[in-house]
């Protein structure tokens, strides 16, 4: 394993960490950091903890600058929820604001330092086509792609096809549920609506359950199949579990939810691993209650190692000679839990000959 392969880990678990290093590893820290999409988090951190003013000046710069542009990313974002809003205002269904958004949106601890790509919503299915309309009429629209990937997404996946404004380039994803339906197991999004809230930001913008918001951080982290982001969405799972695990009857909802939603499995392995290399404190009793989630023991130990390979930050100072294997079979784990087999072959075998041949054709002309 390489030696620095836990550098931003450590200094973001420990900011104590950071007063010993030397230029080479601030260099090496802020790499790992950007690479993790965590260097706003990284200067909050430090900020915190009463370190950054210790920090070389240059490498504070550079901190502040990242913080500065996730303050604005935020802006942008609470600005970008009114206009969904707005569009959506006359469908008569609740508008759940899922991950980054929603974490913004009720104003959770865990959303400082955090940058975002795109929004997610959760509405009721039958409503999907009145929301995409809705959308539609505000300046959304379907973002470009192929006729097999239109099929995929409105066939057999928990979403449409992602919506971009046409001037701004926001993008959002609109989900009827937090897993495919095509997958192992299948959780109940009507649950999911039912128990939502209203939003500190706006009462028509709602947010999960705490319960149901750590229960979707864990199964996004352990069912995309994707290690870009694993480490900053093991921190999401880490840092909403210390907000809300203050509260003993959150533990107590939290394992019986988990059993109805069909989402032990995903939990079991956010506590597992966010309190084996985050320190997230857990419970005494909730360790033993979570054992229902519990794969077998060879399970385990192969996904201790693929775990240890995939929370790192996607830099070449965290690999070694095994990581691209463990980063594919993540990919194929996570493809392997969102469809059967006779969909997952067709589906792969679709992604890496006949997209790559159609592109090449479309190039061409």
């Amino acid at each position: 394993m390489p030696s620095d392969a836990h550098l931003l880990r450590q200094s973001l678990c420990d900011p104590a960490h950071t007063a010993h290093l030397n230029e080479i590893e601030w260099d090496l820290l802020i790499r790992q950091a950007r690479r993790a999409g965590l260097a706003p988090r990284l200067r909050h951190v430090l900020g915190e903890a009463g370190y950054i003013e210790r920090t070389p000046e240059p490498i504070r710069r550079h901190l502040d600058t990242a913080l500065f542009v996730a303050n604005r990313h935020h802006e942008a974002l609470r600005w970008e929820i009114a206009r969904i809003l707005e569009a959506v205002e006359a469908v008569d269904a609740p508008i759940v604001f899922l991950k980054g958004a929603a974490y913004v949106a009720a104003g959770l601890p865990v959303a400082a330092g955090r940058i975002f790509s795109d929004v997610d919503i959760l509405v009721p299915k039958e409503k999907i086509e009145a929301i995409e309309a809705a959308l539609m009429q505000y300046g959304w629209a379907p973002m470009k792609i192929n006729a097999y990937d239109q099929r995929y997404y409105r066939q057999w996946m928990h979403e449409i096809p992602p919506l971009e404004h046409v001037r701004r380039q926001s993008v959002i994803d609109v989900h009827h549920n937090i897993l495919p339906l095509t997958a192992r197991y299948h959780p109940d999004a009507a649950l999911l609506l039912e128990g939502s809230r209203p939003s500190a930001l706006d009462p028509r913008a709602r947010v999960l359950a705490p319960w149901d918001m750590v229960l979707h951080c864990a199964t996004h982290l352990f069912h995309e199949g994707e290690t870009n982001r694993s480490l900053r969405d093991l921190i999401d799972f880490d840092g909403l579990l210390r907000h809300f695990g203050t509260d003993p009857a959150f533990w107590d909802t939290l394992f019986p939810r988990a059993q109805i939603l069909e989402l032990s499995r995903p939990l079991f392995y956010g506590l597992r691993y966010a309190s084996r290399l985050l320190g997230t404190p857990v419970p005494e009793s909730a360790r033993h209650a979570i054992e229902h989630g519990k794969p077998m023991l060879p399970i385990r130990f192969s996904m201790d190692w693929l775990a240890a390979q995939g929370f790192r930050p996607n830099h070449a100072s965290c690999a070694d000679a095994l990581t691209p294997l463990a980063h594919f079979l993540l990919y194929l784990r996570g493809h392997w839990l969102r469809m059967p087999p006779w969909l997952l072959v067709r589906h792969l075998f679709h992604k890496a000959f006949i997209t790559p041949k159609a592109k090449a054709a479309k190039l061409s002309r």
